[in-house]
């Protein structure tokens, strides 16, 4: 059962040895991310399942210990998804799941086994949900480090350009994900946020199905948009 959950963007600018000058603009995020992941810490999981978005070969499992690297970004930084034996030929993480990694390992994450799940972009809405079930049926108590941005449309210089839709998107998913409001997650609209690049569309509906049945209370810790990205912080308990 689900007992808790974090949402967190996952930006490698979230690093910042990866955002370099620019990592002070990235410091409410960093902080919000880090009270989350405490709400994590604070229920006391059986086991810790971090979801995020993946390109073709970074989606599916990743055992503990599954490490990822921040090297292509720039910067000579290397994590693991949690404590245990290193994975012999094992897969790299994918982006987001290291960035999910990274975060763990600042907050010193010692509070429960770790598995990853990368997710693809254009998985339907009803497969997200089921695979959100099956999380939640893995341990007595099932906590989630979701990773995922908003549109990437909220200005000219936005990686997507500017769209008039990216803003009522982001507030009705930031609604959403304040409100833990498990049925608009599941209505999010798979082709708008493809086409507004939201990579967050499908884990939080992953985040949706492993909900289901539960009655947990949302709070919505950040909002914002730097570089035209929309960045949520949320926290599921």
């Amino acid at each position: 059962m689900l007992v808790a959950a974090a949402v967190c963007p996952c930006p490698p600018v979230l690093v910042p040895e990866v955002a370099a000058g620019a990592a002070p603009e990235l410091d409410a995020a960093r902080a919000a991310c880090a009270d989350a992941l405490g709400v994590l810490a604070a229920a006391r999981p059986d086991l810790l399942v971090v979801v995020g978005p993946a390109e073709q070969p970074g989606r599916g499992t990743f055992p503990q210990g599954s490490r990822g690297t921040f090297r292509g970004f720039g910067a000579e930084v290397d994590v693991r998804l949690g404590d245990g034996p290193d994975v012999a030929g094992g897969r790299e993480l994918p982006p987001s799941l290291t960035v999910g990694a990274w975060l763990l390992e600042r907050t010193g994450w010692a509070d429960a086994p770790i598995e990853g799940l990368g997710v693809g972009e254009p998985l339907e809405a009803e497969r997200c949900v089921r695979a959100g079930r099956e999380i939640a049926g893995r341990a007595a108590r099932v906590a989630m480090l979701v990773m995922g941005d908003a549109s990437a449309c909220r200005t000219l210089k936005a990686p997507g350009y500017l769209d008039e839709r990216a803003a009522p998107f982001d507030a009705e998913a930031a609604r959403a994900l304040g409100a833990a409001d498990v049925e608009a997650l599941k209505a999010l609209d798979a082709d708008l946020a493809y086409q507004l690049k939201a990579a967050g569309r499908a884990p939080w509906q992953v985040l949706a199905g492993a909900a289901e049945d539960t009655d947990l209370a949302g709070a919505l810790l950040y909002d914002d948009a730097p570089y035209g990205v929309c960045y949520l912080v949320a926290t599921w308990s």
